[in-house]
């Protein structure tokens, strides 16, 4: 006789056979996640001396290159969260990918677009970041959109 807890057990792995689209939004998030933390560790994160809260002046960048704050870094954490959150379902893993792509996307039209040198780059980014946040928002996209499961079984 099983009852409900034997059987939970015995079953196979969740990450086998699991969609397309939330193993894509599963990874973008731990990718996500990771970035976040590595912009709090000093030697990863140059002139760490110099990370701030938020605005331009913030002079830490990460792999010598991506400028960042706490906040920027904060909002790493949240996306890496929201995706491992929202890969539980097909459609929450598409509506990140594809959502949170877009809001990338506009990351690199925001960063292209300010003045870097003012209180108008809160975040902070640089051109670097936005040409980081331009892949990261196309790739999510496409993620989103080419991750779909054939409808028809073989």
């Amino acid at each position: 006789m099983t009852n409900a807890m034997a059987h939970s057990r015995g079953r196979r792995n969740p990450a086998d056979g699991r969609a397309p689209a939330r193993q894509a939004s599963a990874s973008v998030g731990v990718l996500l996640l990771i970035i976040g933390v590595l912009g709090f560790i000093p030697g990863i994160t140059s002139n760490f001396h110099e990370l701030y809260w938020a605005g331009h002046e913030s002079g830490a960048k990460l792999f010598g290159t991506f400028q960042v704050s706490v906040l920027h870094n904060l909002l790493h954490l949240a996306s890496g969260v929201a995706g491992l959150a929202m890969s539980r379902t097909v459609p929450g893993a598409r509506a990140f990918l594809v959502g949170g792509g877009a809001i990338y996307v506009l990351l690199w039209l925001y960063g292209l677009v300010i003045n870097r040198g003012t209180a108008a780059n809160f975040i902070p980014v640089n051109l670097a970041d936005s040409w980081l946040h331009f892949g990261l928002g196309v790739g999510m996209i496409a993620l989103g959109l080419l991750t779909v499961r054939d409808p028809v079984r073989r």
